[in-house]
């Protein structure tokens, strides 16, 4: 999940837009509440912000120093026009990165993704069990030939990779994927997607590589070293597995096909970028 901070509500609702028609997680605070509204979170939503976002803002050093206090996010300003004078003053107030408008939710998840790795916070690429899966939005490959995911099967797929020496919950994974903050769909609606994510998993590799337990969460299987005990995190979040669990249409929104029409896996192709 990605936090935007803009003076201007409006231009944050753009932002927040720009990302969800990518189906990654936005959203946008206030910056006159934001010190008190991440003094009141706890360590594991901050552990599930990916980056901050900051626009317009009055006072750009304060919220990195406050930022940093807490998180080792990516930190990356957001400017109207390239202006060296500002793009300077960002990065001496401990920003990661600059960007100007207009630029594509990709290009943040890339950026993003670059500083993350020369933090030594994630890969560029990790393998498991015959999957190879990026976190700059490319789709993963699969017994060596890229596999095309609908964009929230695909973040369903790099949570589990990047919690793979564990279990990750339910909850955890719809906090990933939908945000901390979106009280609009239920979390169930993550049983649907993970199922359609197995089908598609197995029909390439022979197997189904996910492992799931009750009221224990998920756990992505890594053939290699499945015969070593794995650790099991007892997280009593409510969870209901099963593909036939009964989920509202009304919840499941993000139908997207496989085709690419509802999603974007190719930055010539949809040419959304953030206009606001």
């Amino acid at each position: 999940m990605f936090v935007v901070l803009d003076d201007r509500s409006t231009v944050a609702g753009g932002y927040v837009a720009c990302f969800e028609r990518e189906g990654v997680a936005a959203t946008s605070v206030d910056p006159n509440e934001f010190s008190e509204w991440f003094e009141l979170i706890n360590d594991s939503d901050i552990a599930v912000i990916e980056g901050f976002l900051i626009g317009a803002v009055a006072s750009p050093r304060q919220l990195s120093a406050r930022i940093r206090a807490r998180s080792l996010a990516p930190l990356m300003g957001l400017i109207e026009t390239r202006a060296l004078s500002e793009t300077l003053e960002l990065f001496s107030f401990g920003f990661d990165d600059v960007l100007a408008k207009p630029f594509h939710v990709r290009e943040v998840l890339a950026r993003s993704g670059a500083i993350r790795r020369r933090m030594q916070i994630i890969d560029e690429c990790v393998d498991v069990g015959g999957i190879r899966i990026f976190f700059d939005g490319r789709d993963p490959i699969v017994n060596g030939e890229v596999l095309p995911l609908p964009r929230r099967e695909r973040r369903i797929l790099e949570c589990l990779v990047m919690s793979r020496n564990t279990r990750i919950t339910k909850t955890q994974i719809f906090n990933r994927v939908y945000g901390i903050f979106n009280d609009e769909i239920h979390e169930n609606v993550i049983e649907s997607h993970i199922s359609r994510l197995r089908k598609r998993l197995k029909q390439r590799l022979g197997h189904d590589p996910i492992d799931s337990q009750r009221f224990l969460g998920y756990r992505l299987k890594d053939l290699a070293s499945d015969d070593a005990p794995q650790p099991a995190e007892a997280s009593l979040t409510s969870l209901t597995q099963g593909p036939d669990a009964s989920i509202p249409q009304s919840i499941i929104r993000d139908e997207e096909n496989i085709d690419g029409s509802l999603r974007s896996n190719d930055y010539q192709r949809i040419g959304h970028v953030c206009p606001v």
